[in-house]
């Protein structure tokens, strides 16, 4: 069998890749790991509206019944928002969650590997996984990192999520070759904040100059991601002493609970919710709203 025979593209993203129009992949963790439900299928929803609004398709993917799906109905997205364990799909899950034809949600890695198959260059999400704190002794970094060291789809997000080490993550992606380009300002963001205290390496303001950006990249045979960090909208910006803080809370009770490997991410993020009262999810879904709007934007002059 071949990558094809393992694909299920939906078929308004299949017109779209016949006539070369502009597409935006997302991701499906959101759906199942990210928000509970009904609000985790209403922003799945959502968002999709936006790359829509922008003038491109949007092709959320997710693995169901031994296939890849390139593309979810509004019927998908419930089943994958009200479904119980449903997996969290990285790479090294995919062989297995596939062959036992289990429904897996789609991380940022999984995600990249599948729009690459289908020929989708752009993916939108909320942010990406890198070198965790504490790396030197756990040697946890996210997959997210080598896939976009191999893989030619970029990848725009409201910076590197702020539970990591984003110093040693922007080293890690120097290593691997990433470019890193912020949009519209200096600093590197940090998820829930526009600042991070790290510069950014790169900075372009308009969707046209990273659209030029990937063609030379991918024209010059260079192979791997390009990280488009998109700050918060200000209106849903939080303080980065505020979130810090709640951070190192949610570590504590993650490593007393014992929470280790891809599970740390979404307890902390569920922690970190409850206990900003809703408001790191309200920033949250703004972020990846307005990531997949300058997706869309990205993919409209991509093609052009």
């Amino acid at each position: 069998m071949t990558k094809n025979n393992y694909l299920v593209i939906h078929p308004e993203v299949q017109h779209a890749l016949d006539h070369n129009l502009p597409i935006v992949a997302l991701e499906s963790t959101i759906i199942s790991h990210g928000m509970p439900w009904p609000q985790n299928a209403a922003t799945a929803k959502a968002v999709e509206a936006v790359v829509r609004e922008h003038g491109a398709i949007p092709a959320t993917i997710a693995i169901r019944d031994g296939k890849c799906l390139v593309g979810l109905s509004d019927e998908d997205i419930d089943f994958f928002g009200q479904t119980q364990g449903v997996w969290k799909v990285s790479l090294r899950d995919m062989p297995f969650v596939i062959a036992q034809k289990l429904p897996g949600a789609t991380t940022v890695a999984a995600t990249m590997s599948i729009a690459s198959m289908a020929g989708i260059k752009i993916f939108a999400t909320g942010g990406i996984g890198g070198v965790h704190r504490g790396a030197e002794n756990t040697m946890d970094i996210s997959a997210d990192l080598t896939e976009m060291g191999n893989t030619n789809v970029a990848i725009v997000a409201a910076g590197v999520k702020s539970i990591l080490d984003i110093g040693l993550t922007l080293e890690y992606m120097e290593t691997l070759g990433i470019p890193v380009v912020t949009y519209g300002q200096d600093e590197f963001p940090s998820f829930y904040s526009s600042k991070s205290g790290f510069k950014s390496p790169l900075r372009l303001d308009s969707p046209k100059e990273i659209a030029e950006l990937l063609k030379a990249k991918w024209g010059l045979g260079i192979n791997g991601s390009v990280l488009i960090a998109n700050p918060v909208p200000a209106a849903f910006e939080m303080e980065q002493e505020l979130i810090e803080q709640h951070i190192l809370n949610a570590l504590a009770a993650a490593e007393k609970h014992h929470i280790k490997g891809k599970e740390v991410t979404p307890f902390i993020l569920k922690f970190i919710s409850e206990n900003t009262q809703g408001e790191s999810l309200e920033a949250n879904i703004a972020l990846i709203k307005n990531n997949a709007k300058v997706a869309a934007e990205t993919a409209v002059c991509f093609r052009q």
